[in-house]
């Protein structure tokens, strides 16, 4: 098609401000330096910008469970003695990757309202694309904090779609297994999730290509779990051939991507070594196919290159060039000393076989080859969008920022003592999280 696809964005300016505390690795700061790169190259120009609404408690309550919803909107760092119950039962608080911080059920409100606003678009013809780089926290179960996550927007962006649309398929190209979106859909046929991770002796210690679904969703959870060192190559070979199949067979209403920037080169608790055009292609590859998408954020931990990544490929998106010089802005001095937008990747081994690969794709393949068609579902009235609620968020917290010790194959080995995988021979993983200390916390202003 010649015609340029309608693009909508959605940021709030409050988002990038909050905090996970001074020695984890999860900066929402990272935000801030995206937006301004997408500024600077004037992007915003190309595109609809809209400031979200934060979700309310009862659009949360869609997906996850009211008592874990009162849980996360009433605790704060000063009334923490009250709820230590409840923090060991919902995985959240000082021993765990999950901390409470200032404004913590805000940040999730600002993250969650965005990815169900760019749904609601989506579904009223109103853009193609709608982009939300704050969301893709696809680690939050129902009643549980993990990964860093806390509100699924992801689920609840789906949801919102599933309303308009009888399929719904999910894609993830973060390096970590996206548990917490297949667990919500593992057995329904209404939504195909597609996971492309690192699996292993690696957090969540999920996603084994045996899990493929239950009941109704047998077959509908498709995963690609791959070693480290991935490189452009090495992925396309398994992302494109499999998207293929999927898109042939299920023929999704909808797309939502997850853009997780630990799969590229150099991230700090990431192991593949995906550059910004590797990662690129992919959101590339599934613009090609003009299907609605929702396109969201998800991990990357070194901070200046999350931003290049999204900045990118907002790029990509509106199909703009950029030039790789970057222009000048507020956060300038994070991208010395070249200045410059690609990455390089590291000069290590890919510790995937062409044969390990090949049998990977193979395996997939077969696993589409074997569902019947898309299913269909009897689709009646439609239901009303969420009722949005106004608010305003007055927290001011500055963001992280990010050290020097970055990347690494052995960035994120967890505690192996979380019990079995559904039908895999993987392990789960606890997630302690990668806390440094000291002169080795993220310092991302050079010295």
């Amino acid at each position: 098609m010649s015609t340029k696809q309608r693009v909508s964005y959605f940021y709030h300016p409050e988002v990038g401000h909050f905090y996970y505390g001074p020695s984890h690795p999860m900066k929402p700061h990272r935000l801030k330096l995206a937006h301004h790169l997408i500024l600077s190259y004037g992007l915003y120009k190309k595109m609809e910008c809209y400031r979200p609404h934060p979700a309310s408690p009862g659009e949360m309550s869609e997906f996850h469970s009211e008592d874990y919803v009162n849980f996360l909107s009433r605790i704060t760092p000063d009334n923490l003695r009250q709820f230590s119950t409840q923090m060991q039962k919902f995985n959240a608080g000082e021993y765990t990757d999950c901390p409470v911080f200032d404004g913590l059920f805000e940040f999730t409100q600002l993250y969650s309202g965005a990815s169900i606003d760019g749904a609601i678009k989506l579904n009223n013809d109103e853009t193609d694309i709608a982009i939300n780089w704050s969301g893709g926290l696809h680690h939050a179960k129902k009643s549980e904090a993990s990964g860093f996550c806390y509100i699924n927007d992801i689920v609840l962006a789906i949801l919102e779609l599933l309303k308009v649309h009888a399929r719904v398929l999910y894609i993830d190209i973060d390096v970590h297994h996206g548990d917490g979106v297949e667990e919500a859909f593992y057995c329904t046929d209404r939504v195909m999730t597609f996971s492309l991770h690192k699996y292993g002796d690696f957090f969540p210690g999920t996603g084994h290509i045996k899990d493929v679904g239950a009941r109704e969703g047998a077959g509908f959870s498709v995963n690609a779990p791959l070693s480290g060192g991935m490189t452009d190559d090495a992925y396309e070979r398994i992302f494109k051939p499999v998207l293929d199949k999927i898109m042939a067979i299920y023929r999704p209403g909808a797309i939502v991507l997850q853009c997780g920037a630990d799969s590229l080169t150099g991230d700090r608790l990431g192991c593949f070594n995906l550059s910004l055009k590797g990662h690129a292609e992919c959101v590339k590859y599934v613009k090609s196919f003009h299907v609605p998408t929702l396109v969201l954020g998800g991990g990357g931990y070194t901070i200046r290159n999350v931003a290049r990544c999204w900045a990118y490929e907002t790029a990509v998106l509106l199909e703009e060039e950029v030039p790789n010089e970057i222009p000048h802005n507020d956060y300038f001095e994070y991208y010395a000393p070249d200045f410059g937008l690609h990455l390089v990747p590291e000069p290590r081994e890919n510790q995937n076989s062409n044969a390990s690969l090949e049998a990977v794709k193979n395996e997939l393949l077969e696993q589409l080859n074997e569902l019947k068609g898309a299913p269909g579902v009897q689709m009646q009235e439609i239901p009303p969008a969420f009722n949005r609620i106004t608010g305003t968020n007055d927290d001011d917290n500055d963001g992280g920022v990010e050290g020097k010790n970055d990347g690494g194959s052995d960035d994120d080995i967890r505690d192996k003592s979380n019990g079995k995988t559904r039908k895999g021979d993987g392990e789960k993983h606890a997630h302690p999280a990668e806390f440094y200390d000291g002169d080795n916390d993220n310092s991302d202003v050079p010295m």
